[in-house]
């Protein structure tokens, strides 16, 4: 009688995508001022709440009396030109990053969708993991635990041996919710509740490797 083949131990790592391997900052305050003008909104109030909070709960605050399908629609037509003819680029050390991670022991989760990731990640050169957890894939999004716990099991791991690479607080509370290990990156400051605190992914591209390898 033979044994069901299991995934061999070792360390994971999971990353947030903007903000973390893509410097999309002002491409997303840009997709959103050109929003908010279409609706006759102030900009940097709409921005101000889209930062922490998932586009349909932007539209109930900023827009209530407009339909959030509508909403949505609009916004997804401008992300999408943006991914085709935005200016934005790989903060420094995702390449190296990336190419030296091991096959099978990284992912990524994002609040954005995959086309997009893609999209980016090709402009920008980045190679793109067989797992990658997007918007459409869990019906809750960060900070929930859900994302970052349904790419573990995607990878075969545990939540104690997957290291989060997060930029943004509603990542790091979905990272530790899921009860992982979580690093964060390109701040001045460190987010409440990381582990690890960085300014730059460059000053992490060591560290990381040395828990995934």
């Amino acid at each position: 009688m033979t044994s069901e083949p299991t995934q061999p131990a070792g360390k994971y790592v999971l990353f947030d995508v903007d903000g973390t391997l893509i410097d999309a900052v002002e491409n997303q305050r840009q997709v959103w001022g050109t929003w908010s003008a279409r609706y006759g909104l102030d900009p940097d109030e709409v921005y101000r709440v889209a930062l922490r909070t998932r586009p349909m709960e932007t539209f109930a605050t900023v827009a209530p009396d407009r339909d959030p399908r509508a909403c949505l629609a609009a916004l997804h037509d401008l992300e999408d030109e943006d991914v085709r003819s935005g200016v934005y680029a790989a903060f420094e050390g995702a390449t190296e990053l990336l190419s030296a991670l091991p096959s099978g022991r990284w992912g990524l989760v994002t609040s954005n969708y995959e086309h997009r990731v893609r999209g980016r990640f090709a402009r920008t050169g980045l190679p793109v993991p067989e797992v990658l957890v997007d918007a459409a894939a869990v019906a809750e999004g960060k900070p929930s635990p859900v994302p970052y716990l349904r790419a573990a099991e995607l990878l075969g791991a545990g939540p104690q041996d997957c290291l989060v690479i997060e930029d943004a607080p509603s990542g790091v509370r979905s990272g530790l919710c899921a009860g992982m290990t979580v690093w964060g990156v390109n701040a001045p400051v460190a987010v409440d509740g990381v582990h690890r605190h960085f300014g730059s992914l460059r000053e992490a591209v060591p560290e990381i490797l040395a828990f995934a390898t």
